[in-house]
């Protein structure tokens, strides 16, 4: 099968799978007034493939038959196949408005490192899985499909093991296994684009001893699998003003809590079924991946926070002032420095196993530790340099008004040439992005989405080269 269509991605969603939404059973996502939204940003993803301007970035090619596939399929070989895929996770989010679309980025993300670490296990243990994940990768690259990962489990008390837990079911587990496959208990939390994806890889989340055996799994399942179910976060509401909400009325993703009431998983789709020791392996080579990924989609949602302050600046008619120049020297480092960052993590690019580059682990850390610390920091600076009426501004019925239309024209335009409707236009976009719910998903997904403040220290922590150093302070002192 080629590359899908955006229609035939839309129509594939249509299978029965149970959804839910504010405590009702969601019928078709396809058409629910929410949910609907998510798919068709989605399905940017497969319209940028069709489209032939962005051909030689968002399409590439099978090895074994030559056949198109997603670019985000292709296993990165190189620093250029990193470089692309993160121009390619660029252009998906800066054409979805600052919003990933997250259907194949994170799949891939989670097949490339299940690849890494089945490699390392089927050396050491005996066991077969790279096969299954191999046959599982063409499955998905050739039917062009879109797959979702739960990693996050609910935890309980964090202060206890999976095994040490009050309820058994706080991390996802093998509750039963026999010739045909396992039965999988627990629920997932934070499970991005679940709704609208057709397949979701499940994870271990954390590092785990032989206490926690039935916790160490790893699998793949179709999203209409009998006994699993999302329940969507309530956390937007649907927003059809595009005038107030440029960005939310067409672009949103959703997060599931997703449960596995009993899910029979057949073997050829099992990926690691109590081998352990690997549970903390797979979780942190599947970060490797991810983090990247992660700091390519906040490309464009750094320039907007730099143009939006820049274009509120020349609005407002305060651009050549002394502290809006400080400002905006500011959040140009800070944009210019994430970037930065990003490349390097590219350009130092480890080959783990072979033919297969990993994202550089210090770098991709440094990279989301930096953007996730100044991002309130920037969102401060956009505001001030806005105005007040990112939250007291009048809406586009005022302006459709002829009551009230012509004082919002004398009043709220801004230096000369610019009118009232521009300046209120920029002043909303900016509002939705700093202040609403888009902004707060935003704001939520900086300090929380792949990894924690502490997991990135974790990282760096681990992978800064501290012998050399000290060996270097050490020579300069004069010690032996």
């Amino acid at each position: 099968m080629a590359l899908r269509t955006a229609a035939q991605y839309i129509e594939s969603l249509r299978d029965g799978r149970t959804v839910y939404y504010r405590g009702q059973r969601v019928q078709d996502v396809t058409t629910h007034p929410l949910m609907k939204v998510a798919v068709e940003h989605a399905a940017i993803d497969f319209e940028l493939a069709e489209d032939e301007k962005y051909t030689d970035l968002a399409v590439s090619t099978d090895p074994e038959n030559g056949e198109p596939i997603s670019r985000m399929y292709h296993i990165p070989q190189s620093v250029e196949d990193l470089v692309k895929r993160s121009d390619l996770i660029d252009l998906t989010t800066r054409t979805g408005a600052t919003m990933v679309t997250l259907i194949k980025e994170i799949g891939t993300d989670a097949l490339f490192a299940l690849q890494n670490v089945a490699s390392e296990m089927d050396d050491s243990l005996g066991t077969t899985y790279s096969d299954r994940i191999k046959d599982f990768y063409r499955h998905c690259a050739r039917n062009d499909l879109a797959v979702a990962v739960a990693q996050t489990d609910s935890k309980g008390d964090r202060s206890k093991r999976p095994s040490e837990q009050e309820h058994p079911d706080h991390y996802v587990r093998i509750a039963d296994r026999n010739d045909d496959g396992i039965v999988v208990r627990g629920a997932k939390v934070h499970t991005s684009v679940s709704v609208n994806s057709n397949e979701l890889i499940v994870l271990p989340t954390r590092n785990l001893d032989e206490r926690d055996a039935d916790y160490a799994v790893a699998f793949a399942v179709p999203l209409n699998a009998e006994g699993l179910k999302m329940i969507t976060s309530a956390y937007t509401g649907h927003h059809e003003d595009s005038f107030q909400f440029p960005m939310g009325s067409k672009h949103r993703m959703l997060e599931t809590l997703t449960v596995f009431d009993d899910v029979f998983i057949p073997w050829e789709r099992v990926f690691m079924a109590g081998e352990h020791q690997y549970a903390g392996s797979l979780a942190l080579r599947f970060v490797d991946y991810h983090r990247f990924t992660a700091v390519s989609y906040k490309q464009p949602l750094l320039d907007l926070l730099v143009g939006s302050a820049i274009l509120m600046s020349d609005y407002n008619g305060i651009a050549k002032a002394g502290h809006v120049r400080d400002k905006l020297t500011w959040l140009g480092t800070y944009a210019q420095t994430v970037k930065g960052l990003l490349r390097m993590a590219a350009y130092h690019g480890n080959t783990i196993v072979p033919g297969q580059m990993v994202p550089n682990r210090m770098y991709s850390n440094v990279a989301k530790w930096q953007f996730a610390h100044g991002y309130h920091e920037a969102l401060q600076h956009v505001q001030d340099l806005t105005g007040g009426l990112i939250v007291t501004a009048p809406g586009k019925e005022d302006l459709e008004n002829p009551d009230t239309r012509p004082y919002v024209e004398r009043y709220l335009s801004g230096r000369a040439g610019v009118s009232a409707e521009d300046r209120l236009k920029a002043i909303h976009m900016v509002s939705e992005l700093t202040t609403g719910e888009f902004g707060g998903y935003h704001a939520g997904l900086a300090i929380h989405a792949e990894g924690s403040f502490e997991a990135e220290k974790l990282a760096i922590f681990r992978e800064y080269d501290a012998k050399t150093a000290v060996t270097y302070a050490l020579k300069v002192a004069g010690i032996r």
